[in-house]
């Protein structure tokens, strides 16, 4: 198998590494780097447990070659909060909004709604409401029902909870 020569920033931490070819973004997180944020579940796309954030676009990391984020920035869950452990307001509505149980889905979950919040930044609530609701048909999450995390999207969206 051959192998290639990456760079990348992790979370505002630069990272050289030998990776072969077939290693996909998310196995080289979790394995290489250490960041077990990231979850790996169905390796096909579908769950969204392994999403995570490239040059600012939420990726599935299984589906993403190492190589190809050669070059590139990526926010995992471990990257949202601030480095003095204040939350990010996507894990904060999460919290408020009893949003998560088990926490597998959760890191996927909370990197959508960050990148998706980033992406309708100045909309009305009600646009940022419908797009993060459109996000989370690409998660599934057996535990929570859906309604806190529907919760947290009001919340993120300024609607009334």
């Amino acid at each position: 198998m051959s192998e290639h020569r990456i760079e990348l920033t992790v979370n505002g931490h630069r990272h050289a590494a030998l990776v072969e070819a077939r290693t996909s973004l998310g196995e080289f997180l979790r394995e290489e780097l250490g960041y077990t944020g990231t979850h790996l579940a169905c390796e096909h796309g579908v769950c969204g447990a392994c999403t995570v954030m490239v040059d600012g676009v939420a990726m599935r990391s299984c589906l993403m070659l190492a190589v190809q984020a050669n070059g590139g920035a990526v926010t995992t869950v471990e990257g949202l909060a601030e480095p003095d452990g204040t939350l990010h307001p996507v894990q904060q509505a999460l919290k408020d909004n009893f949003g998560l149980q088990c926490g597998f889905c959760t890191p996927g979950v909370a990197i959508t709604m960050a990148a998706v919040t980033r992406e309708n930044e100045g909309a009305g609530a009600g646009q940022i409401e419908k797009a993060l609701t459109a996000a989370m048909s690409g998660h599934i999450c057996r535990c929570t029902g859906y309604q806190g995390i529907r919760r947290a999207i009001r919340q993120l969206a300024g609607a009334t909870t």
